[in-house]
């Protein structure tokens, strides 16, 4: 397929302004050379776009199965939501009086998401998952920094954490100390022990972990660390199996961030949007960051809290994914919450028993939401990798699962149904792994070379990596 700069020809053009109805000015320093847009008619860029489109792989496309990523189908009423004038066409510089129902709307959403994780305040201005991950590793900083000074400098982090809870310790002017698994998945409790210490600031988990396994210790990993002196922070990217069913506070967790573009209803993938708002308990409220929304009788306000670590964010984060969300959440209600999640634990477990009849599980069951597979056996058997099989599930029109992932399981497959899916769809899709197993053991050189029926063959994924080519170049 041509890049849009590689069709047309010169004098090709379409309009897309009107008229200019004020005067011109003439700027300073004008550009000497005119810009280097493409040259196409209206005809030819819709067409390219249109085929574009057509490419895309989404959860309206077919399977989608991203471990650790809960990409589900998201109700198309709260995208309508989103879009409604009084949402989408505000500014943030109007007065408070002004956008009472969008003040509303971050207070409810605080109120509700609060009562589902366990926590006494949130703030929506993270724009992300890691953005959230820093924000609250913020807080943990402030709040030692009030107590005891700067000597808790140290964040504990399992070895099969997500790749972004290192960073952020590091980005958040913390040292990481890396703790492993046991071979059941979860954390080792006597290397926790051995690890927190007088410089404990805090620990950095998911429970549901990375392996899709709920962690039988997690009462008794939170009180070593706060007996350390250290605090809990709840990386929210696995709550799709637990919301409204547990809560990250009453597992002892201080601090958490959401991800409100997996949970809590906005489609995600492709660079955005999403909101990772951060809740905590409340003697960390008042080093949120601000403004935080607040109501008395005359209405809902901005606030500033006592010792805000200051803005993470422009504004008040992206606020058309909070309204998604809150629409989510009052469309379920305190009986559909807990239910998704307990079809999302339910459908991983049925499509977990499917393909153990063949393939190998890293971990005992049962799982949560998600579970990860080992190709190891498959490999040294057939030659046939974990990427093989993902690549040959894209002939079939299934996107392929989180691959060599954790780093700690060894040809890995991480699966995550979520509950969306119809046990139709998932029986189909167990079909195909399982053939796929097949051609493994039979014809391994039909999954060495797959894919061969997409757009696009199977890529140099090492040359892309190591000499990536990210901007077009007239020739």
């Amino acid at each position: 397929m041509k890049l849009i700069f590689e069709k047309g020809a010169p004098g090709q053009h379409l309009t897309l302004m009107p008229p200019c109805d004020v005067p011109e000015v003439t700027l300073a320093n004008p550009r000497t050379e005119p810009l280097d847009l493409p040259h196409v008619s209206e005809t030819e860029l819709t067409r390219h776009y249109s085929a574009l489109a057509k490419r895309v792989h989404g959860v309206n496309d077919g399977f989608y199965p991203l471990g650790s990523c809960t990409m589900k189908y998201n109700p198309k009423i709260n995208e309508e939501m989103a879009a409604l004038p009084g949402f989408a066409q505000i500014h943030p510089l109007q007065p408070e009086e002004t956008v009472q129902g969008c003040l509303e709307v971050l207070h409810e959403s605080e109120k509700l998401l609060c009562e589902i994780t366990g926590m006494d305040g949130m703030t929506f201005q993270p724009a992300a998952g890691a953005h959230g991950e820093f924000t609250g590793l913020l807080l943990i900083k402030a709040y030692h920094a009030h107590r005891d000074g700067p000597a808790r400098t140290k964040i504990i982090v399992p070895d099969s954490a997500h790749g972004t809870n290192p960073a952020s310790a590091v980005m958040a002017g913390f040292s990481v100390v890396n703790i492993p698994s046991g071979e059941d998945g979860c954390v080792d409790v006597d290397a926790l022990r051995a690890a927190v210490g007088p410089d404990t600031a805090g620990l950095m988990l998911t429970n549901p972990n990375t392996v899709g396994i709920f962690d039988k210790n997690i009462l008794e990993i939170t009180r070593i660390v706060h007996e350390a002196g250290g605090l809990c922070y709840y990386d929210g990217a696995n709550l799709n199996a637990v919301m409204g069913v547990v809560r990250p506070g009453d597992m002892g967790f201080d601090v958490i961030h959401l991800n409100l573009h997996k949970t809590f209803s906005t489609p995600h993938g492709g660079g955005g949007p999403g909101s990772g708002a951060v809740g905590c308990k409340e003697f960390l409220r008042q080093y949120l960051p601000g403004p935080v929304v607040v109501k008395d009788c005359e209405g809902y306000h901005f606030t500033k809290p006592e010792h805000s670590i200051g803005r993470m964010k422009d504004f008040y984060g992206n606020f058309l994914v909070v309204v998604r969300a809150l629409a989510y959440v009052l469309t379920l209600g305190r009986e559909g919450i807990p239910e998704a999640a307990k079809n999302a634990v339910l459908n991983a477990n049925y499509m977990r028993k499917l393909l153990s009849e063949k393939y190998t599980m890293a971990y005992a069951g049962p799982c949560m939401h998600e579970f990860v597979m080992t190709l190891q056996d498959l490999k040294d058997a057939t030659g046939c990798s974990a990427m093989d099989i993902a690549k040959g599930l894209l002939d079939h029109g299934i996107h392929p699962p989180t691959m060599y992932f954790p780093l700690i399981v060894h040809e890995a497959l991480m699966i995550e149904p979520t509950e969306t899916e119809s046990q139709e769809t998932m029986d189909e899709v167990c079909g195909v792994f399982l053939h796929l197993w097949d051609v493994a053991h039979n014809d391994p050189d039909v999954l060495h070379n797959a894919p061969t029926k997409t757009p696009v063959r199977r890529l140099d994924e090492v040359g892309a990596a190591r000499n990536p080519v990210l901007r077009y170049t007239e020739e």
